[in-house]
């Protein structure tokens, strides 16, 4: 089997790893009144909502 005769170079290699970049998760404010102040996009919130609907198996949060 065919092996390389020598190892890629470093401007081969950076090419590669340019867009190996680090993103912060998206934080979104809560709309829901009395509840968590911020929660993970695409999650739903620790009160159990989810767009802006209440998740089967959570009960609403007496104030």
């Amino acid at each position: 089997m065919p092996n390389p005769k020598r190892r890629f170079s470093h401007q081969r290699t950076a090419l590669r790893r340019t867009n190996y970049t680090a993103t912060l998760p998206e934080i979104q404010e809560s709309k829901q009144v009395g509840g968590e102040g911020y929660f993970l996009r695409g999650h739903a919130t620790p009160d159990g909502y989810y767009k802006g609907r209440l998740l089967p198996g959570f009960k609403p949060k007496k104030d």
